[in-house]
């Protein structure tokens, strides 16, 4: 069973999750319930659980305030929240999964899911520094992104990523470097999640940064990085590069 702690100031908010957890997460018992940040961190230091669901706003502070409060981070965080919509990307640089008020059942088994496959091989801590750095960062665009592959955990700069690249159900991740970095998500994923930072999808299997282009050849449908290396642009997508080319 995954040992689960509720925090959040709204008693019908807390309520609300601890039924749902019954009704579709058989896996989780809620071992305690807490409503603000002191009294949350107090049942934190004592039950000690696997996973928190953690309400960003709260009366006496944040969040993120109470986890300030720990060195080291020993459990999994899921934020519930009705956070400012530009923030969401900041959840998601950083791998730490988040859902949004009011809460769907599917979003809610999702959630619980990854968090059950991370709580004994992934490093809240590492993540949640991630998390902390890009919502200091908004609305700059000096923010990171956790990658992960099935060894290692990565902490890369977003705008150090060069370009992206599909293969299959990975993405290989290009760096400035000259680094490569392969991880088990669908390029759709970081199409999406790139969409504000400069990324544009110039074929069905390439993404990537403008900022790293040195020159499009019209006649061949293809982008010369300043790396050297060539990506495809299909013909459905070239009439939008050369649009975002000309507004640069």
């Amino acid at each position: 069973m995954i040992r689960t702690v509720i925090i959040d100031d709204e008693k019908n908010a807390s309520e609300l999750v601890v039924n749902m957890l019954e009704i579709y997460c058989s896996n989780v018992e809620v071992v305690g319930v807490a409503d603000a940040v002191k009294s949350g961190y107090e049942l934190l230091k004592e039950l000690e659980p696997d996973l928190v669901f953690l309400d960003v706003q709260m009366g006496d502070g944040t969040g993120f305030d109470l986890l300030k409060h720990f060195d080291l981070i020993p459990f999994k965080v899921i934020f519930v929240t009705a956070y400012q919509e530009y923030a969401i990307n900041a959840f998601r640089y950083s791998a730490i999964d988040y859902l949004l008020k009011p809460i769907a059942p599917d979003h809610l088994i999702n959630a619980v899911e990854k968090a059950e496959k991370a709580i004994r091989s992934d490093d809240p801590a590492l993540d949640l520094s991630v998390l902390l750095n890009n919502l200091s960062q908004l609305p700059q665009k000096k923010k990171k992104i956790v990658l992960k592959t099935t060894e290692r955990m990565y902490v890369v700069n977003i705008d150090e990523i060069t370009r992206c690249e599909s293969d299959g159900s990975y993405t290989n991740i290009y760096l400035a470097d000259g680094s490569r970095i392969m991880v088990s998500r669908l390029l759709k994923e970081f199409d999406e999640l790139f969409s504000q930072d400069g990324f544009i999808r110039v074929h069905k299997s390439h993404l990537v940064n403008i900022e790293f282009l040195s020159f499009f050849k019209k006649t061949e449908n293809s982008i010369v990085m300043k790396d050297e290396s060539v990506v495809p642009v299909s013909t459905r997508k070239k009439e939008e590069l050369i649009h975002w080319i000309n507004q640069r």
